[in-house]
């Protein structure tokens, strides 16, 4: 009887932290959008060294390729056609050699122009859109409202009860962005965490704790309603608050140039 009552009263106490510490804090989804490099950013010395390393070892260990092989045997047919007590069956002697195809292949290439790795984003200081910075990684922020004020953060919302936080995360993104925007979430775990209290409660609530999910950009535009801006990581640690940015950027790769 003792047992029962000990165990009884224990479940009754565990029920209630578990009803207060549900009540007191918000769940909030955050998703943290990252477009990656579209060109290979600058190497530093270590990946130059390693780089040349690479390249070393594929020419000592590469085999010969086609245009070298086909090269070769337009040496001996053209040392055969010199030979006049050879016979050479002509059609089997190649009308447009290796050297030929190389050589118009070097001209085609000095006519290619590379396209600028500076776009107009980039030229006209647009940051609401993913074509800047191609060289570099950008996480999208947009406008917030919290309490009353408004904050240019991670998008985020409120979870809702039946969803797991992973639906909770793509609802928000969807509804926040538009369906317009194209990503690729790469778990079912958060990535990060924070959590901050209102500065008086909001319906019983201290606070909110924010679980963050990363997601790859695709393609498509954020909806412009929400304000949207493509930022590199120190214009992140420029806009965002500091504790908040410390953690956004303890989940991302960080840069080395």
């Amino acid at each position: 009887m003792l047992l029962r009552k000990v165990i009884g009263a224990e479940v009754i106490l565990g029920h209630k932290i578990f009803t207060r510490a549900k009540s007191s804090w918000d769940i909030v989804a955050g998703v943290c959008v990252e477009r990656l490099p579209v060109i290979t950013p600058p190497l530093n010395e270590l990946q130059k060294k390693f780089k040349d390393f690479l390249w070393t070892v594929e020419i000592e260990k590469s085999l010969k390729s086609d245009h070298e092989l086909r090269h070769e045997n337009d040496k001996i047919q053209a040392e055969l056609l010199k030979n006049e007590s050879v016979d050479v069956d002509l059609d089997t002697v190649s009308k447009i050699t290796a050297q030929d195809f190389e050589d118009s292949s070097s001209d085609e290439l000095n006519q290619f122009k590379f396209a600028d790795i500076v776009t107009e984003g980039d030229k006209k200081g647009i940051k609401s859109t993913p074509e800047r910075c191609l060289q570099r990684h950008l996480v999208l922020v947009t406008h917030q409202k919290l309490g009353n004020d408004v904050k240019t953060i991670l998008p985020q919302g409120l979870w809702k009860e039946g969803e797991t936080l992973r639906q909770t995360a793509e609802r928000i993104l969807s509804e926040q962005c538009g369906t317009g925007l194209k990503v690729k979430f790469l778990s079912n775990a958060p990535c990060g965490f924070y959590k901050y209290k209102y500065p008086a409660e909001i319906n019983g609530r201290l606070g909110a704790k924010v679980f963050f999910y990363y997601a790859n950009y695709n393609d498509g535009e954020v909806d412009k309603k929400s304000k949207p801006n493509w930022l590199t990581r120190n214009e992140l640690a420029e806009l965002l608050p500091e504790k908040y940015n410390k953690t956004v950027q303890s989940f991302l790769i960080e840069e080395t140039f």
